[in-house]
């Protein structure tokens, strides 16, 4: 869709622009060779002795004398001109008697108009200037210096492409209570004959990328309406006033085009509670959120005009927001699940051409916690890919490559490894392998990679069976003993002294999961069901952990029993491992052969000792123990922070 109406009348606004410009220049030219320019002079400059010397001689045959000007015609008829010494009496009494022909001609009149023209020329050429200037930025439409308080909402029409319901999938439940707003929108009446009210104000509250703003732009095309679309930033200036003044304007443009749809995305930029800022707390943010509380549903009424709001954080915005009246009526827009998947590929899809072997369905279970921007960003891969291999169509190969791209990161294959990083990172991750098929409340293997990807030099994915809501507490203690299984790994293979950094993001991970079940969910025998720290904003950021006031000696005691959890799992998956050490050189030396092997191959790998593939039938070979081997020490692998684990 385009962002702006069409402006008004025909023409090029550039070309009528170049036509005023070279209109004043025409016109300047014009004046200076009216008024600016040298006077032509007629024949030849004399000084005005030798005028007098060819008088005398008789060589002039007739004169015209002005005041500042004397001018003639020589015997041998050439012409000549001087300028006459002032106060010469003498000059008419030479002429008489060299039978020279003169006569007198008057002074010009000075032209008064022609004078106020030169001398106002200026002041006018500055006025003309600045009242051009002007001009472009009242048709700039709040762009200038001159339109700070105009609004900044883009109108779009059906002219430029129409969204459909048809077009939003995966997100049934939300559409289906927005549909209430489409009906109204097309058929008031219906409603308040009744005595019934629409509501004002809808907010659209999911995780970035869910499709939000798509949603509310398939309002307005199921109802024909126009559809205003502003951003919440674009309230905000630095100049005391212009917010609110842009929300007035926002809102008579509404009025104009009623009834409508107002779309406001990331509304938490203006929206955000009152009181809580720096300084003084009146100021320019919530005079805006002020007189958007009026505008919504203040004392003169606004109807025919719906507002629809797009957040990913409800928390921070100001209760009188969300009140009846306003915006009380929040539609929630989620991650969608294997069903809603499948139909929003299936939609992204049309626009490829498919092979017969793509399955939607397949893709759909392979990829869960994907929101409808990734599922798009997912196609768009695949069919660059299939481009780039000069395909005709988009295979299934194309949609698991481009899959793990997005999810685990590009292949970096150029990235030069020794043959001792490489069997490290092999050992590594066939650690977090063998843990993870070993742990019952572990998700399933779904690829495990030697090859680095993104900053990652190996990585073990592992997704769930189906999609997961919330998590037990036994999962969390798996997911604890598989982050722990590649560093322990390191230390039964290579020893203490050869540890490497590479499970630097493991430990990270195994951490912040611990924290949370001891001070958020309770999961602590020890500190019982009780909450020590919430989410907090300000001066620690959105998202960022705020400890709930507590002891020292409690402090103390969370510290214990995270670190309790941690090397609880530590302790697991030594255990794991040392039982299965003859299973974690198989696994490595597979991964040292292969590079990367399906969960089906690893499960296959462990159980008969072989993996069957066509270009390769002959499994890996058993190998000795390296314990102890001169390894050399990783050091820094990738910076410190290579996430190597599950």
């Amino acid at each position: 869709m385009s962002a702006n109406r069409e402006p008004e009348g025909n023409g090029n606004p550039w070309m009528k622009s170049l036509l005023v410009w070279g209109g004043i220049f025409l016109a300047l030219l014009l004046v200076v060779s009216m008024v600016g320019g040298p006077r032509e002079t007629a024949g030849t400059q004399l000084r005005y002795s030798e005028f007098r010397e060819r008088v005398a001689e008789g060589s002039v045959e007739e004169v015209q004398i002005a005041p500042d000007r004397i001018s003639g015609k020589l015997k041998n008829g050439s012409t000549f001109t001087t300028v006459p010494v002032p106060n010469d009496t003498e000059l008419t009494r030479l002429l008489d008697d060299s039978g020279v022909k003169y006569a007198g001609t008057a002074p010009e009149e000075p032209n008064v108009l022609l004078y106020i023209l030169i001398q106002s020329l200026p002041f006018l050429l500055i006025l003309g200037v600045a009242f051009f200037a002007l001009r472009q930025v009242q048709k700039g439409g709040g762009s200038g210096a001159m339109g700070f308080g105009k609004s900044k909402a883009k109108l779009l029409t059906e002219k430029q492409g129409r969204v459909t319901f048809d077009d939003v999938a995966g997100i049934d439940e939300a559409r289906e209570e927005l549909q209430e707003i489409v009906e109204f929108l097309r058929d008031p009446q219906r409603f308040s004959k009744l005595g019934g009210q629409i509501p004002k104000g809808a907010l659209l509250v999911g995780s970035p990328g869910t499709g939000k703003t798509l949603l509310a732009r398939a309002i307005a095309g199921e109802a024909r309406v126009p559809f205003f679309t502003i951003s919440g930033s674009d309230f905000v200036e630095m100049f005391v006033g212009v917010g609110a003044s842009r929300v007035r304007d926002m809102f008579e443009q509404a009025k104009k085009n009623a009834p409508c749809i107002v779309f406001i995305d990331e509304i938490d930029a203006v929206g955000r509670h009152r009181g809580h800022g720096l300084g003084n707390s009146n100021d320019e943010r919530e005079q805006t959120l002020n007189q958007l509380l009026v505008e919504m549903d203040g004392f003169e009424a606004n109807e025919g005009i719906i507002i629809i709001a797009a957040t990913n954080r409800p928390d921070v915005l100001d209760p009188a927001l969300l009140r009846p009246g306003r915006f009380d009526r929040q539609v929630v827009v989620p991650i969608p699940d294997i069903e809603g998947r499948e139909k929003i590929l299936a939609v992204h899809m049309k626009k490829v051409p498919l092979a017969p072997d793509v399955n939607p369905r397949t893709i759909a279970r392979g990829t869960p916690g994907f929101s409808g921007a990734d599922l798009a960003n997912l196609v768009n891969e695949a069919a660059l890919l299939a481009a780039r291999r000069n395909k005709r169509l988009v295979a299934m190969q194309e949609f698991e490559d481009a899959k793990d791209k997005v999810m685990m990161g590009a292949e970096r294959r150029s990235m030069v490894m020794t043959e001792d990083e490489k069997k490290m990172t092999a050992y590594h991750e066939a650690g977090h392998a063998i843990v993870s098929v070993n742990e019952e409340a572990s998700d399933p293997i779904h690829k495990a990679t030697i090859i680095p990807r993104g900053r990652a030099l190996g990585m073990v994915m592992r997704l769930p069976e189906r999609d997961n809501y919330s998590y037990h507490r036994d999962k969390m203690h798996a997911n604890l003993s598989v982050s722990m299984g590649g560093r322990v790994a390191e230390e039964i293979i290579f020893g203490h002294d050869k540890v490497s950094s590479g499970a630097s993001s493991d430990i990270q991970y195994a951490t912040s999961l611990a924290r949370n079940m001891v001070t958020k969910w309770g999961m602590s025998d020890a500190m019982g069901p009780l909450q020590y720290e919430e989410q907090g904003e300000g001066y620690l950021g959105y998202g960022a952990n705020q400890r709930v006031m507590m002891s020292d000696e409690t402090s103390k005691q969370i510290d214990k029993e995270i670190r309790a959890l941690v090397e609880g799992a530590h302790a697991r998956a030594t255990d794991i491992l040392r039982t299965q050490e003859d299973k974690l050189h198989l696994l490595a030396q597979a991964l040292l052969e292969y590079e990367t092997l399906t969960g089906e191959e690893i499960e296959t790998l462990l159980n008969s000792g072989k993996i069957d593939r066509p270009d390769k039938p002959s499994g890996p070979s058993p190998v000795r123990p390296v314990r102890g081997s001169a390894i050399p020490k990783a050091g820094k692998r990738f910076g410190g922070e290579a996430p190597q684990g599950a």
